[in-house]
């Protein structure tokens, strides 16, 4: 287990929700935590999803959005902010700057692609 998780060291993703996931720790150490960095391209808005087996926070790193759960806006988010998005609530984020960026904590259980669903739903 490296002790010093370097992001450079990291390969980004690109998700069905239409985001970019850089991963920082998901790992077999710590099966009940996952870290990870996300960014939003610019006027995008990611796709319906939702954890099953987890809660989430997101912390703001850069950029605003527009931050949407079970079908309502809950608010602009923008650098400094944290969200927590209860296990099973649907949500999105729609960029609405040049870039957002936001660090991804799952406190409960670690990133799993097989829980992440996504859903279709218009408001």
């Amino acid at each position: 287990m490296n002790y010093l998780v370097k992001e450079q060291n990291r390969k980004e993703f690109f998700t069905l929700e239409k985001c970019f996931i850089t991963e920082l720790l998901n790992s077999s150490h710590y099966p009940e935590v996952s870290i990870a960095k996300g960014r939003v391209e610019p006027g995008v808005t990611t796709e319906w999803h939702w954890l099953q087996q987890t809660d989430e926070m997101h912390y703001i790193l850069s950029g605003k959005g527009q931050f949407e759960m079970d079908g309502e806006f809950n608010g602009t988010v923008e650098k400094g902010d944290l969200v927590f998005i209860p296990r099973n609530s649907n949500q999105r984020i729609k960029n609405i700057t040049e870039q957002i960026s936001y660090s991804y904590a799952s406190a409960t259980q670690g990133l799993n692609q097989k829980i992440i669903t996504p859903i279709n739903c218009t408001l």
